[in-house]
């Protein structure tokens, strides 16, 4: 199977644990701290099935750049939390630089 298939399930998948932590409120929520526990445990699996084929280097760029933009955007419509415009910047220049490695990157296959 594709490994740019499997890194998205790992990015979704930690993007879910990892947004949920806050809402486990210190684990003291079964809920979403059964979510927290399931998502990064598959999130894990599928990283460690990405990096059968993707270099470990651009893969953990790819999956904490998108998951960095993700959790932000998720903790903008969840939590209510802002950024400023320097902070704005920062994601932007956070999901160019994916966007580089993704389509001028030599050092992973590409498609």
């Amino acid at each position: 199977m594709n490994p740019w298939i499997f890194l998205s399930l790992a990015i979704i998948a930690e993007v879910i644990a990892t947004t949920s932590l806050k809402a486990s409120e210190n684990f003291t929520r079964p809920g979403p701290t059964a979510l927290v526990v399931a998502g990064y445990a598959i999130a894990f699996y599928f990283l460690s099935l990405t990096l059968k084929s993707l270099p470990i280097g651009i893969a953990y760029a790819v999956w904490s750049g998108v998951g960095i933009a993700l959790i932000t955007l998720l903790a903008w419509k969840l939590y209510g939390q802002t950024l400023d415009g320097p902070g704005l910047l920062g994601i932007g220049l956070i999901i160019a630089g994916v966007i580089v490695i993704n389509l001028f990157s030599k050092a992973t296959p590409h498609g």
